[in-house]
C-alpha cells in the first residue's frame, strides 16, 4: 500500500538560468516562490522584481553574501557553514551532504547538533542526493533527510529537484527546487 503524498508541497522555482527579462513570465504565470543560487544574480532580479515573489536562497552561501540574502530572502536552503551562521539574520535550513560526495556542499549529519546549536533560526533541512537517471535511486537519501528532521524536531525538508520530486515528495518534502521540468 502507498502512503499517500503530504499536503504541504511548496514549489520552489529554480531561476538559475532565467534571465531577469523571463522573470516576468513566471510572475504572469503565477508563480509565488523562487530560489536563486547567485547572490548577485538575486541581487539583480530583486532590483526589477521586488516582492512580486518570494524569494528564497538554494545555491551555495558564502559568508561575504550573507547582507544581500539577509535583505532579500526569506529562506535560506544551504546552510553548510560557521562564518555564514554568524552573519546570517533569516531562517535557514541547513544542508546535509547524506551522499559524502566531495564535490557536494553541506555538513555531515553527525554535525547537525552543532550546526543547530550555532543558529537559532533553523526551520529544516536540505539535502542533494547523486545525480541519476533514476528518481527510485534517490528515496533513500530522501528518507534519511526526514528521519534526520523527526529526530531532532525540524519541520521543513527541501529536497527534490526536476528529476526526483515525486519521489521527494512521498518521502515528506515541504519544499522541492524544480527548474528544468518548469523551462523545457
Amino acid at each position: 500500500m502507498r502512503e499517500e503524498v503530504g499536503p504541504r508541497v511548496t514549489i520552489v522555482a529554480a531561476t538559475k538560468y532565467v534571465s531577469p527579462a523571463d522573470m516576468a513570465v513566471l510572475a504572469e504565470a503565477g508563480v509565488e516562490v523562487v530560489g536563486e543560487n547567485r547572490a548577485q544574480d538575486l541581487e539583480r532580479k530583486h532590483v526589477e522584481y521586488g516582492d512580486t515573489f518570494r524569494w528564497h536562497f538554494i545555491g551555495h552561501l558564502q559568508s561575504n553574501k550573507a547582507k544581500v540574502v539577509n535583505r532579500i530572502c526569506e529562506l535560506v536552503h544551504s546552510l553548510d557553514s560557521e562564518s555564514t551562521a554568524r552573519r546570517l539574520t533569516v531562517p535557514a535550513l541547513l544542508e546535509v551532504n547524506l551522499s559524502e560526495e566531495e564535490t557536494k556542499s553541506g555538513i555531515a549529519p553527525d554535525d547537525l547538533p552543532r550546526f543547530l546549536s550555532l543558529y537559532r533560526d533553523v526551520r529544516g533541512l536540505m539535502t542533494m542526493p547523486p545525480e541519476t537517471d533514476d528518481p527510485e535511486s534517490s528515496r533513500p537519501y530522501f528518507r534519511r533527510l526526514a528521519e534526520l528532521a523527526r529526530e531532532h524536531g525540524l519541520h521543513e525538508l527541501s529536497m527534490g529537484t526536476s528529476q526526483d520530486y515525486r519521489v521527494a515528495a512521498e518521502e515528506g518534502a515541504t519544499l522541492v527546487r524544480i527548474g528544468s521540468v518548469l523551462y523545457g
